[in-house]
């Protein structure tokens, strides 16, 4: 894997590869140098982990935990908020994908008077989402206490 897998596109100069200068504009300083290296299946999958925790690209994970080392620093660490806040977005959208289909199974209970079968299972489903957002809100209010 490069540095340059985190979606970076990369050129050749004299005497080392460069990235070109499209970057992100958050990003201030432009990193010019690529350094490559290999991985297996589990490493590879143990960065990709790593680097969607912290919300990074995996080169630009690469990169911090690397110079983390080489400066004898912490490695890039998940703020406990950040992770919350990922956490309070997925149990949203699996809330509303919940609550789409109680209420379409709601709708055929009232047009046809019979249970459709989906019924209790969806509103099962739906008190299991709010647990979490329950869970993860007290995990909040721990962090900022």
């Amino acid at each position: 894997m490069s540095m340059s897998d985190g979606g970076e596109d990369t050129g050749s100069s004299t005497g080392s590869r460069q990235v070109r200068q499209r970057r992100r504009q958050r990003e201030a300083v432009p990193r010019p140098h690529v350094v490559k290296f290999v991985l297996t299946e589990e490493e590879h999958a143990d960065l990709r982990t790593a680097a969607e925790r912290l919300g990074l690209a995996h080169g630009a994970y690469a990169a911090e935990a690397v110079l983390a080392a080489a400066r004898m620093v912490n490695p890039p660490m998940p703020d406990p908020l950040r992770e919350a806040l990922i956490e309070l977005m997925h149990a949203a959208g699996q809330v509303r994908r919940i609550g789409v289909n109680l209420n379409q199974a709601v709708a055929a209970l009232n047009a046809t008077g019979a249970d459709p079968g989906n019924l209790v299972p969806y509103a099962a489903a739906c008190a299991r989402a709010v647990q979490r957002l329950d869970g993860i809100a007290e995990g909040v209010r721990k962090v900022i206490r």
